[in-house]
This record gives structure tokens, C-alpha cells and sequence, in this order.
């Protein structure tokens, strides 16, 4: 046991929170799930089993699972209420990952991914890894004009380049 596991102050989420969580959330997976397996036929046809005869199982599975996973931790092992599963240090470590993926992932639909990544990687490397300006911004253009040419030219598979605006017309690309 590390000497974090014990201090409820320092802790965001005990075990059994996240274990509870995880198993709704699982639990409502496998609804899902099933009620699209049983629109496809989750029965065995005349020819053999039809398209959602698996899936339906499968589901079923996860649910039942995750039902005994809920049951444990709400009810049976009530000592993890006191185990912490993330404390406040480790959470902002995360979420200064995250939520700076999260507005990347919303750059992309807005701007287009290859402006979004100039900025995203040039913010990460001035931010986390302490590099000076003039690196970030020349290594960020360069990842982002490599991956353009690759797959705007190359692979011809083009890349979302923003519904609200594109940047890159104003250089004169479509």
C-alpha cells in the first residue's frame, strides 16, 4: 500500500467510487448494446445466428459482470470506501493532459487539425517541456506541414480542415 492510499484529504475518488462508476457505466455499455442487438435478431435463424445473435451475448455478459462489480463495491466491500484511486497531485497531472486534448479535439472541428496541431504541440512543448518559443513553433509547423503533405498529397486522404474556418486558405490551401 503506498502512503497516499490511506489519506482521504488527498484523495479525488475512493476504489470503491471509481468501482461503482465504472460498473454504471458498463452496466449502461451493455444496454445499448443489447437493444441493438435484439433491432438486429439477437435469435438463431434458419441459417444460423443472426446479425446481433453474438453481440446480444456478449452484452448480456458485461451486464451480468458488471452487476456483480456493482454489487461488490456498493455493498460487500465497503473497506475500499476509505482506499484512495487517485489523489489531488496525480488528478491535476491528468486533467493538464486532458483538458488541453479536449480543446484540441474541438480546434480540429473548428479550425482543422493542422493549424489545431501547430498550436496544441508548440503550447505542450513550451508548457511541459519547458522549451524555448522559437523550438516549439519550428518543430510544430514542421510535424504539422509533414503531416499535411503526407496525407493531403501522398496518401491523398484529406484531413478535417475546419467547418467554422480554414486558416490555411489564406496561404492559398484548400
Amino acid at each position: 500500500m503506498s502512503e497516499h492510499t490511506n489519506n482521504s484529504q488527498d484523495s479525488v475518488i475512493s476504489v470503491r467510487g471509481m468501482d461503482i462508476i465504472t460498473a454504471l457505466l458498463f452496466i449502461a455499455v451493455g444496454l445499448v448494446v443489447m437493444v441493438g442487438s435484439i433491432k438486429l435478431g439477437a435469435s438463431w435463424g434458419s441459417d444460423g445466428p443472426e446479425a446481433g445473435y453474438f453481440p446480444f451475448y456478449i452484452s448480456l455478459i458485461i451486464i451480468v459482470s458488471s452487476s456483480i462489480t456493482l454489487y461488490q463495491a456498493a455493498i460487500v466491500d465497503r473497506k475500499k470506501k476509505k482506499e484512495s484511486f487517485v489523489d489531488k497531485e496525480s488528478f491535476k497531472q491528468v486533467m493538464a493532459v486532458l483538458l488541453p486534448a479536449l480543446v484540441f479535439i474541438l480546434g480540429v472541428q473548428l479550425i482543422g487539425i493542422y493549424v489545431s496541431s501547430v498550436i496544441y504541440i508548440a503550447i505542450f512543448m513550451v508548457w511541459l517541456g519547458k522549451y524555448p518559443v522559437w523550438k516549439a513553433i519550428a518543430v510544430s509547423v514542421g510535424v504539422s506541414a509533414t503531416l499535411y503533405l503526407m496525407f493531403e498529397y501522398w496518401f491523398q486522404v484529406p484531413l478535417p480542415h475546419g467547418s467554422w474556418i480554414n486558416p490555411l486558405e489564406f496561404v492559398g490551401v484548400q
